[in-house]
């Protein structure tokens, strides 16, 4: 019976044609193993991306879509020696649990059996200097391989089984050098025994490997703290919710059934598994995970609701717009997962180097080995030597330098209110030393009152509304919200930095700037009674009306940016608005560069002008307005809504009505960049200093395999300070 596999739930569909898997990836130890599955699947033709992050063991897989089939992927990991299977949250945790107890356990019985032949080895040492007969010694030798070489056998298996599948393969991981040295401890203290002689390594065999155990077991809980400071957001969606039947009749569900129109019922103590809006009920709700805002907020008729959101008190029926994958927590997943599996420079970098590990490690022993020998010491000698080698480099801290970095960053950023959008952009924000801002919907909050709505027709506020809904603009979006719109004008084309246009049964209808709309007089009419607003005009044919809407500061804003002047950071504003209003909030703001009346040519041209003075530029503006001089700068960042969080294109993006996002990015920035750095020379010092002092023989293998282990977790350990920034980030 032919036996098929289907995989095809878990692929993900990307734009341009491109099928997305995420794939939980066992054995991958080292970078070498990191760069030996990515040359491999990459190998393999319409396969477009191949990536593993080494903190989480995630292998993500990107091919033109309908060329490959996924269960080709896991067989081609097989070849490589690589068992693999799609990732899932709760299942790749468990598989994590159920290594670090089978690590624990190695370790208990390697430090067990070494505790036992401490014991014998204590009476050989002393009876080598005094008068124990052969016999005695021999005895003793017997004894301690009765007792190491059953637990090497078991507590050896991390690095045998995975050594093993490597050279099954046809390649070779950190765990060949390091099975080599064990095996080779072991083997020469057997023909040691057999041979009868003084010195036997027992001792020294058992002891390194619960170092090396030690340090795997270390490094293993490590990366799963690492991970957990990244944020765990599968722990904050629901898995299942309570979804109407009937009338009066609910049950229980998956969340992946529910489907967008279903209604469900969210009660207190429970989160959302959904996105929605409230139909019936009041609640107190906890959506701090969106908005950043830590205060719970009125739900009632109307209120929007996302995955993850907590209920607090009253019972709340829901209607569905997003379930499992299309809510807005899986966007940000999907945001946070980019960020982990990002190759940035300092990546690359470390992935080059550790792909030259195995080849020249083993060179080295050798050479080692013979160089020892043919300086005239014993092949005894010389084999130790080489043990202490091989083991002594290792990739490890090189490896984990980067990602370790990334991840407790990322989820840093994340509690701080700033995604992550482009691979490269940490590295570019450290840079950052001008910040250029735009006003409306930037340091202004997004949501805007229209204040003149009574005296505007009720025809044209819908029309206007209707075609408003073409645009992305904030204060279009106060128009459309204020006029209830729901379904926008067919043909409707954007002009950026302009307005909108369409044509209504055959005549031309225009929202934008007064200028747009020729409605200058209009305009500059409600500015004379009212110079803080800002205007927006509508026109058909002869029909002329403006819209005046009124723009409230982000709270934080004037802290925000007195921030950024304290960090030695230049701070401008190009508005696109009136220069009242411009002047108005630059005053506020402490703001003494400022331009108004600004088109996104000259935006771009001023961003394209301090480039060239050689300042490292950060625009902050609205993501869809704004996106040409977003393209343009150094880094970009935008504030967003819920709604458009999926189609933001700024490299940093941040929720909720505070700007210190964009502080926090820069500071976080700027602290991780600084520890990439730390831990690339931390990993490259010690391999410069450990590997030449095992050369000349001053390190034992029971050195090494302790200097090993603790490089990794040294590296580790400085990852987590990206945790926080201390008092400078607000």
């Amino acid at each position: 019976m032919a036996l098929t596999r289907d995989y095809s739930h878990y692929v993900k569909e990307l734009d341009a044609g491109i099928a997305h898997l995420d794939l939980a990836v066992e054995g991958v130890s080292c970078a070498g193993c990191m760069a030996k599955i990515e040359r491999g699947l990459s190998a393999i033709p319409d396969v477009t991306r191949a990536r593993v992050n080494l903190t989480d063991r995630r292998l993500a897989v990107e091919w033109k879509k309908g060329a490959v089939d996924p269960a080709a992927l896991i067989d081609r990991l097989a070849e490589l020696g690589y068992k693999a299977y799609p990732f899932e949250p709760v299942r790749a945790e468990l598989v994590e649990a159920e290594q670090s107890r089978f690590l624990l356990r190695c370790l208990g019985v390697a430090a067990f059996a070494a505790m036992n032949v401490m014991m014998l080895s204590i009476p050989v040492w002393s009876g080598n200097v005094s008068d124990m007969l052969p016999e005695q010694r021999d005895f003793f030798h017997w004894m301690s391989a009765l007792i190491v070489l059953p637990a090497a056998a078991y507590a050896g298996r991390p690095f045998f089984q995975s050594a093993w599948r490597a050279l099954r393969a046809g390649g070779v991981n950190m765990d060949v050098p390091i099975s080599i040295g064990v095996i080779l401890a072991l083997g020469m203290s057997v023909v040691e025994t057999i041979h009868h002689a003084e010195h036997a390594y027992y001792d020294a065999a058992v002891m390194l490997l619960t170092f090396l155990l030690a340090g795997r077991y270390l490094d293993q809980n490590m990366r799963r703290r690492t991970r957990a400071v990244a944020g765990n957001l599968a722990a904050l969606k629901a898995e299942t919710a309570a979804k109407f039947i009937g009338p009066d009749e609910i049950s229980e569900v998956p969340a992946a059934s529910i489907r967008a129109g279903d209604v469900v019922l969210l009660r207190p103590g429970e989160r959302s598994a959904v996105d929605g809006e409230v139909i019936e009920g009041r609640s107190e709700i906890d959506q701090s995970l969106i908005t950043g805002e830590t205060r719970h907020v009125t739900a009632e008729k109307g209120t929007p609701v996302y995955a993850g959101t907590m209920n607090v008190s009253g019972a709340l029926r829901v209607r569905v717009a997003a379930a499992a994958e299309g809510t807005l927590l899986a966007e940000i997943t999907r945001l946070l997962d980019n960020a982990l599996q990002a190759r940035s420079r300092y990546v690359q970098l470390a992935d080059r180097a550790s792909r030259l590990y195995a080849p020249v490690v083993h060179i080295t022993a050798a050479l080692t080995m013979l160089g020892w020998v043919a300086l005239g010491a014993s092949w005894h000698d010389a084999i130790v030597t080489a043990i202490a080698v091989l083991i002594i480099t290792c990739p490890c801290a090189l490896g984990l330098a980067i990602p370790a970095v990334q991840t407790v960053v990322a989820g840093a950023m994340f509690r701080a209110g700033v995604l992550i959008n482009s691979g490269d952009a940490i590295e570019r924000a450290s840079e950052v030393d001008t910040v250029v801002f735009d006003k409306t919907g930037t340091l202004t909050l997004p949501d805007l009152d229209v204040v003149n709505a009574q005296n505007i027709p009720a025809d044209v506020f819908s029309l206007a509304g209707r075609l408003a809904l073409a645009s992305r603009h904030p204060v279009a979006a106060a128009v459309a919200g204020a006029a209830g719109a729901r379904a926008p004008l067919s043909g409707a084309v954007e002009e950026p930095g302009r307005g909108v246009r369409a044509v209504v049964s055959g005549v031309e209808a225009r929202l934008g700037s007064p200028s747009f709309c020729d409605a200058e007089g209009l305009a500059n009419e409600i500015l004379s009674h009212d110079p803080e607003v800002s205007v927006v005009a509508f026109r058909r044919g002869e029909q002329c009306h403006v819209f005046a809407v009124r723009q409230q500061l982000r709270a934080d804003a004037a802290a925000a940016i007195a921030a950024l002047k304290s960090r030695g950071i230049a701070v401008e504003l190009l508005s696109g608005d009136r220069e009242p209003a411009v002047h108005h909030a630059a005053q506020l703001l402490g703001v003494t560069v400022w331009r108004a009346g600004v088109t996104p040519a000259e935006k771009i041209a001023r961003i394209e002008e301090l480039k060239r003075q050689g300042r490292k530029v950060m625009m902050v503006g609205d993501g869809m307005n704004d996106a040409p001089s977003l393209a343009a700068a150094s880094v970009s960042m935008s504030p967003v809504s819920a709604t458009h969080l999926s189609q933001a294109t700024a490299d940093l993006i941040f929720m909720g009505k505070e700007l210190s996002p964009v502080v926090s990015a820069i500071d976080y920035s700027r602290k991780a960049v600084a520890l990439m750095k730390q831990n690339i020379w931390l990993a490259v010092g010690y391999n410069a200093l450990a590997v030449p002092v095992a050369i000349m023989g001053l390190a034992t293998p029971l050195i090494a395999a302790a200097a090993m282990s603790g490089s990794s977790v040294l590296v580790m350990l400085n990852a987590m300070r990206a945790r926080r920034v201390g008092s400078e980030v607000r």
